[in-house]
């Protein structure tokens, strides 16, 4: 068993051996995940050394301390929080040692080709098809609000291949080489005026066989893996305290004492202690998690992580008056990454609304949570043993 002593050794071995003064950082990134320190939870030879995962915490702070680099998770969160775990549950060994490491390290940048036009909040309605061909399977169809595609080398895919199934049985899960011919990725510019998100088409897109995740048309119950890692990962980051939206704001009221009033008083501090909460229960629900399959609670935690997102930048800028209603530059850019916390309150307000649409729907995530961690009989449905082919589009 690896305890925490066993980990700072071998921590200081890495650090001795790199150090990370005169060591490039992507070499040091390398040699960190082959030591094993990368997800100390994941499995000798994979990054990791099948150890708790509260024991990364003693890892991470030791190499913070050393000024050691990290792997920009912000810049890789779908790779590390959506396409690692799936691949770890689902994928053969052949398709482990070859994407976690450079996922991890991050050389190859990861996207999510899950959502379509006619199936975002019914994901289980997409109509993209991928039909077998010798060794390959052929992709054509349109997916959409894919973050960070115009940066990706790899993507995340399910696509129909069993018209005649119904809906949620026809579905076959792919990783997806975005550089291959036939992928072709639109900007959509949105409300902030930036396009994080794109639209990719996918036109004769041939995928080797090697490259599916689980069996053919068990792509739905693989996607469920990779949608509880990704509601975990929205609604259950760590932060400190203060950390996230409300840090903004409650620095704000402590510097400028002309802005306060009462009501507002009383606003701040019913959202600080909400954050604080969902915060630790974040915490929580983390120390809570095995390797690689979250619970449905991961569905409450990025619910609340929308609603507090939207109401604490409201705040904002009702907090700042005049001054909230400016805007600092609408200038159209396909950024690497969201960051919430270093624009002005106007792109806060502005960019949390999409909290309540990404990573599922508040509306389904509440039907989640209310069926499957409470309980509640389920809403009828009468498509679930229709013929996709047969369904009403």
């Amino acid at each position: 068993m690896t305890d925490a002593g066993e980990l700072r050794r071998r921590t200081q071995e890495l650090l001795a051996a790199h150090p990370p003064a005169t060591t490039d950082r992507l070499d040091f990134l390398r040699a960190r995940f082959d030591a094993g320190l990368a997800w100390v939870h994941y499995p000798e030879g994979l990054g990791g050394l099948g150890a708790p995962r509260s024991l990364q915490a003693v890892v991470d702070e030791e190499l913070a301390a050393a000024g050691a680099p990290d792997n920009d998770p912000r810049r890789i969160g779908i790779g590390l929080g959506m396409a690692a775990p799936t691949v770890l549950r689902y994928g053969t060994d052949e398709q482990q040692a070859r994407f976690l490491r450079p996922l991890w390290t991050g050389e190859e940048v990861w996207c999510q080709l899950f959502s379509e036009p006619g199936a975002g909040s019914d994901l289980a309605a997409l109509g993209t098809r991928a039909v077998r061909d010798g060794e390959d399977w052929v992709v054509d169809g349109q997916k959409v609000w894919t973050s960070s595609a115009h940066l990706a080398r790899w993507a995340i895919l399910i696509a129909r291949t069993d018209p005649d199934a119904p809906k949620h049985a026809g579905i076959t899960y792919f990783i997806c080489d975005m550089t291959d011919p036939g992928v072709e990725v639109r900007p959509l510019r949105q409300i902030t005026g930036e396009a994080e998100f794109n639209e990719v088409f996918l036109t004769g897109v041939r995928i080797p066989d090697s490259h599916r995740l689980g069996e053919v048309g068990d792509g739905w119950r693989v996607a469920q893996t990779t949608l509880m890692n990704e509601r975990v990962s929205i609604g259950g980051m760590r932060l400190p305290r203060e950390g996230g939206m409300i840090g903004p704001v409650a620095k704000t009221w402590r510097e400028r004492p002309e802005l306060r009033s009462h009501d507002l008083h009383q606003r701040l501090l019913k959202l600080w202690v909400e954050a604080e909460v969902s915060r630790l229960t974040a915490e929580r629900l983390r120390q809570q998690l095995n390797a690689g399959q979250p619970g449905y609670e991961g569905s409450g935690m990025k619910l609340a992580f929308a609603r507090l997102n939207q109401e604490i930048s409201g705040l904002e800028v009702e907090l700042r008056g005049e001054e909230g209603l400016l805007y600092d530059d609408w200038t159209m850019r396909r950024p690497e990454l969201v960051d919430f916390t270093g624009r002005d309150a106007g792109y806060r307000y502005l960019r949390s609304k999409g909290n309540s649409i990404e990573g599922g729907t508040s509306e389904v995530l509440l039907n989640i949570v209310a069926e499957r961690v409470l309980g509640l009989p389920a809403e009828p449905r009468t498509d679930k043993d229709v013929p996709w082919k047969d369904l009403a589009r």
